[in-house]
């Protein structure tokens, strides 16, 4: 199903300019047991066919909630900043997508079932089982974590070494001490203990009809700089009660699972890492920052000097797209 974006409108001069449309085709699939949502820009239909896909897809891999929606705007930008030439897709986390009503589902009989596919570990090979059964194995990727999808990606990288890695850009990443960030100490105990109470009053939101749920949603957005569509969908498509268990599901597993940085990885692979903290994360310190970046003085590491948020997809998706279509610059002259 393909669906674009309202086209915008930017002033250029005394005129205004329409901004490009960029398609989005967007599915849904089984993967490892678990319904996935897929939001592709660009060739899509088969990379294994078609001799004209340039060997190169750029892959998002979300934080938490892991639904693709909240991405729309951004691999839009990302695409259209790479002059449309280069695939760009995200997909969700293992099971953090609802199916909508009347929308068929592909199934994958390929891979078995996952024991544990919506916790951490079932994430990364949920990921890397996609990649198998949707990308060929001599694409060159570009990774695009963003929060604890840095740390899928790391793990990604260190179980399938095979894996053709251009470049892994780190959006907020948290790879390490989440129980002991200042998020982490407030949230740490609602999902760890208490996960199970806090169910019942949000099962009871699910449960309000549409127009009172979608009157909420633009509510609690009211102060984004830009009003983005795709993430009042995105933002509905959550209340789902399945959708909500698998997020705090997952999330209870960070604060127990990520402790400390894989500083192996990080160094085996330290030349094709990106890594970009904000400078007011709640999820990662500064000090993480700092303590990386003394660590590993020769990697690219940045911190952040415009004031974005950790949750960027809510108002700079744009922005953030833009500096990574500038930071990939030299690894696309090398193809």
């Amino acid at each position: 199903m393909l669906r674009s974006a309202p086209a915008a409108r930017e002033a250029a001069g005394n005129k205004p300019v329409l901004e490009e449309q960029i398609p989005v085709h967007e599915e849904f699939t089984s993967i490892c047991g678990a319904a996935t949502q897929v939001l592709k820009c660009g060739p899509w239909q088969n990379l294994f066919e078609d001799a004209g896909v340039p060997r190169l897809l750029f892959l998002v891999i979300p934080g938490n909630p892991g639904l693709p929606g909240y991405y729309w705007t951004f691999i839009q930008a990302l695409y259209r900043g790479l002059n449309r030439k280069y695939p760009v897709w995200v997909v969700s986390q293992a099971g953090h997508c609802k199916v909508p009503h009347g929308m068929e589902m592909m199934e994958d009989t390929d891979v078995k079932e996952l024991d544990d596919v919506f916790g951490l570990s079932g994430q990364t090979e949920h990921k890397l089982n996609f990649l198998r059964k949707n990308v060929p194995r001599d694409m060159k990727l570009v990774l695009i974590g963003h929060s604890i999808g840095c740390y899928i990606a790391l793990e990604m990288m260190k179980q399938a070494p095979e894996l053709e890695v251009l470049r892994c850009v780190m959006l907020f990443p948290t790879i390490e001490h989440m129980a002991q960030s200042p998020q982490g100490k407030i949230m740490t105990p609602f999902l760890c203990q208490l996960r199970y109470i806090v169910y019942m009053p949000i099962y009871l939101l699910t449960l309000l009809p549409e127009m009172i749920k979608s009157t909420l949603v633009r509510f609690f957005l009211r102060g984004l700089k830009f009003q983005d569509e795709h993430l009042i969908t995105a933002s509905l498509a959550l209340a789902n009660m399945n959708c909500i268990a698998n997020v705090m599901y997952l999330a209870s597993q960070e604060m127990r699972i990520v402790v400390e940085r894989d500083r192996r990885t990080i160094r085996q692979h330290l030349k094709k890492l990106t890594f970009y903290y904000g400078a007011t994360d709640p999820w990662c310190p500064v000090r993480y920052y700092e303590e990386m970046k003394a660590e590993f003085p020769e990697g690219d590491i940045r911190l952040c000097e415009k004031g974005i948020r950790h949750a960027f997809v809510l108002g700079a998706s744009k922005e953030v797209a833009a500096m990574i279509t500038e930071w990939v610059q030299d690894d696309l002259a090398r193809l």
